[in-house]
């Protein structure tokens, strides 16, 4: 049994929105038996159109037209239809408040702060929502922004959104190559940039890179420039490009009208990694996208309006749009964009501190780093505004728990969470009103029917298999962009398994009915026909103190397959044989024999996907002599090499 670390108090357990919409669930369903969370997810699922019709009450979603159905063709996986009949605005519902509280906190990597109130965001909205009707966007086009994770961003989405238009973001460090194959799949018409980005101190990035952007998007008739790392910048002489703040105008502020469309309503357009090809470009619906932040923000997260929320993200991570629909709530959201460790590592705990966060969300990867970096927070900060953190692109380890008990804050909650840009949320999550074991996601997602599939198709508990989904979401995608059969996206999530979404991760259920992960399923080992999560490897390396990161990898091998471990090491620190033993018996003492790499190599960099997840598809692909067809995909690209030609692996 893992290791009992956090339990909400009395007082926290009382005044829970997790605890209060159970009361709304007794008084509307006495017969229900609903007396604790167990209770409350089994009748979620039992009942889902009960469920996610008290939801839609609990969370007073805004609509201008009441739904006359909450789920038809139920048995269609995909298919199933939500909230038919309604009709509602994306944006309205985030721009709920007009008040003088404050929306949304920018602190940028050179310490630049600014502060825009619930009225202030409000009406700048207008304006740019204006702007955007002037240029001819309308309903269904497409707005692309590629941007840094600023205000200007959450504003274009506001706009487009309340106009109807379909929303669609990378963030700068994709670079023209990486944003052309994204954006040149969805033709968009509007164009939001900057005039470059800050990253370690330096500026990068400018106009004559956007240049090349517009150039290669045919489709964009107006280039809208944002100032941010100059006050003034001398736009190019196109009428194509026009400054931010002229498209804002300086007329008196117009009234904010919000197109009224249905549930399913086409709001964002994400991408998949594209480490293996073109990105797909996945089409999410507004009342599903809506409704799923809201169950998640408030009764998972606990959020509200006195709350300050955090996400360290980009605008290309679908965190960006998870953290933005904080706004509904009313509570108030941080943004940061930069290198997180500049100037040095304690830079986002210093954030914490100045801008009183309660709820701080980063990456596994991030608290590793910061531990590596010998940061103990517990000594040299004061955290007491927050209470909860949050954890996600990668499975947190149990060894990432310790350090956030032991050096961050003993009585924070740790949320662990998972789930990706396909469902734009998650499937397993965090809970203010249930314990946190050591290495476990707390518990699955209210209305989510998550199971774990033997490779046989069959549900298993407490054993490690495929993380499915067996019955319909209302955030499941609306469908890939330009694919008219839905054939891509049936492929995508429903080929393993028939009606039944396979969404690519190897978990396990736990006996407190949480989750652990343990990598993608796609990147599963399997020496000797035992399969292994990479995860359940990674924990143990990254124990040696030499070790700063490292990738694993299957290698086919005489007929069967052997694992490889590759190795970025600490500065001034070199691969011997005694450091090669000392990690094979950290893996063998606290595993197994067959987890136990057969190769440990040295490379000076691990390759990672923009949204920060270690590329193990792509290194298994090179050392079998096989082509990385998108090397743009990656941040780093310039990683891979290393990895090429090994003559250890031949």
């Amino acid at each position: 049994m893992n290791e009992l670390l956090w339990k909400p108090g009395q007082k926290q357990l009382q005044n829970a929105n997790m605890t209060g919409f159970m009361r709304q669930v007794q008084k509307e369903y006495p017969n229900a038996t609903v007396a604790d969370y167990p209770s409350l997810y089994r009748w979620s699922i039992e009942h889902p159109e009960q469920f996610w019709s008290q939801l839609w009450e609990f969370c007073q979603v805004k609509y201008s037209q009441p739904y006359e159905a909450v789920l038809e063709d139920t048995e269609l996986m995909p298919g199933a239809r939500w909230f038919t009949g309604s009709r509602l605005n994306y944006a309205e519902n985030l721009l709920r408040y007009h008040d003088d509280r404050p929306a949304m906190v920018f602190v940028g990597e050179d310490g630049y702060r600014s502060e825009r109130r619930y009225a202030e965001l409000y009406d700048e909205v207008a304006r740019l929502a204006r702007g955007l009707r002037a240029s001819g966007v309308t309903q269904g086009d497409r707005v692309a922004a590629f941007m840094p994770n600023i205000p200007e961003a959450v504003i274009g989405m506001l706009a487009c959104a309340s106009i109807g238009a379909i929303w669609s973001s990378c963030s700068p460090d994709f670079g023209v190559q990486g944003v052309l194959d994204r954006f040149g799949q969805i033709s968009p018409k509007l164009l939001l940039v900057t005039d470059g980005y800050l990253f370690k101190g330096k500026a990068h990035g400018g106009l004559e890179e956007i240049q090349k952007v517009v150039a290669g998007l045919p489709s964009v008739e107006r280039c809208v420039v944002v100032a941010f790392v100059s006050e003034h910048p001398e736009l190019p002489d196109s009428q194509k490009f026009v400054a931010y703040r002229d498209m804002l105008g300086q007329d008196d502020v117009p009234e904010l009208e919000f197109a009224q469309l249905p549930f399913d309503h086409h709001l964002y357009i994400l991408y998949s990694s594209g480490t293996t090809g073109k990105p797909k470009c996945i089409v999410h619906g507004a009342g599903g996208t809506l409704l799923q932040h809201l169950k998640e923000l408030v009764l998972h997260t606990d959020l509200k309006r006195e709350d300050s929320i955090f996400y360290f993200t980009t605008c290309g991570w679908m965190m960006w749009n998870w953290l933005v629909s904080s706004l509904a709530v009313g509570a108030r959201v941080v943004l940061f964009d930069g290198f997180p460790f500049h100037p040095g590592p304690e830079r986002l705990f210093n954030l914490v501190q100045q801008e009183g966060i309660s709820v701080f969300g980063i990456s596994a990867r991030y608290l590793a780093a910061v531990e590596k970096a010998g940061i103990k927070p517990v000594k040299s900060h004061n955290l007491s505004s927050m209470r909860a953190i949050l954890s996600t692109g990668s499975p947190l380890l149990q060894e990432n728990y310790d350090y956030v008990y032991r050096d961050v804050k003993p009585e924070v909650q740790l949320c662990s969470i998972s789930g990706g840009t396909d469902i734009v949320s998650c499937f397993a999550l965090g809970n203010p009103v249930l314990p946190v074991h050591r290495g476990e996601l707390q518990c699955l997602g209210l209305g989510m029917r998550v199971q774990v599939y033997s490779e046989d198709g069959k549900p298993i508990e407490q054993q490690k298999g495929e993380l499915v989904c067996t019955a319909p979401f209302p955030s499941m995608p609306v469908g890939f962009w330009n694919d008219e059969d839905g054939s891509k996206y049936h492929l995508a999530y429903f080929e393993k398994y028939p009606g039944v979404w396979a969404h690519g991760d190897y978990a396990q259920t736990t006996e407190h009915g949480g989750l652990i992960i343990y990598g993608r399923s796609d990147a599963v080992l399997n020496p000797g026909g035992v399969r292994i999560g990479s995860a359940e490897i990674y924990r143990q390396v990254d124990r040696v103190p030499e070790v700063l990161e490292s990738l694993v990898v299957g290698q086919k091998w005489q007929g069967d397959e052997r694992v490889i471990l590759f190795v970025h090491l600490r500065p001034g620190v070199e691969l011997d044989g005694d450091l090669v033993q000392r990690i094979k018996l950290m893996v063998r003492e606290n595993t197994s024999p067959r987890h136990v790499p057969a190769k440990v190599l040295q490379v000076p960099d691990i390759p990672r996907t923009r949204s920060n997840k270690v590329a193990e598809i792509a290194v298994r692909n090179i050392i079998h002599g096989q082509d990385v067809t998108n090397r743009g995909a990656l941040a780093n690209p310039e990683a891979l090499d290393a990895f090429a030609g090994r003559h250890e692996l031949e």
